[in-house]
């Protein structure tokens, strides 16, 4: 058997990190509530911090998010406010940070309207985050933008 040089190495470790990093957040980010909220990604990482060992307070939380780094930080945001409806072929973008709530199919050709839309949004339990006026929903190139309620100061 041949054996892998160092940058094949640290390149397969690389892509399974990212896989089994994507898998956790995939398989948890519905435990932590509210969803759809910052509060819920500050749950999820102190969540992680705790169980790798760092401690719960200010200090250890910051130590934490500065050893992921803001490659692995983003992506892993990235994973947690989104969701693929595979049997729908769309997708939601739903990061709290942006203002708008992005709607858009995972493939080229499939059909996507403001009706398409709103039932993504309810089967994801979004309603109660956007606006609910549907005239104010954009509909741009193969994307339906819809604005998020504005969050109390």
């Amino acid at each position: 058997m041949e054996s892998m040089d160092s940058a094949d190495s640290t390149g397969l470790q690389a892509t399974l990190f990212d896989f089994a990093i994507g898998e956790l957040v995939r398989q948890h980010r519905g435990s932590f509530q509210p969803l759809w909220t910052v509060d819920s990604w500050v749950k999820l990482l102190i969540w992680l911090s705790l169980n790798c060992g760092c401690s719960g307070d200010e200090a250890g939380m910051a130590r934490f998010v500065e050893a992921l780094g803001s490659t692995v930080t983003t992506r892993m945001r990235r994973v947690f406010f989104e969701r693929e409806l595979e049997d729908l072929d769309l997708q939601v973008m739903a990061d709290p940070a942006e203002q708008q709530v992005l709607v858009l199919p995972m493939g080229p050709g499939v059909p996507l309207d403001v009706e398409r839309a709103a039932a993504v949004i309810e089967r994801v339990q979004l309603q109660g985050l956007v606006v609910a006026d549907r005239s104010r929903w954009q509909v741009l190139d193969a994307v339906v933008a819809v604005p998020r309620l504005a969050a109390d100061p």
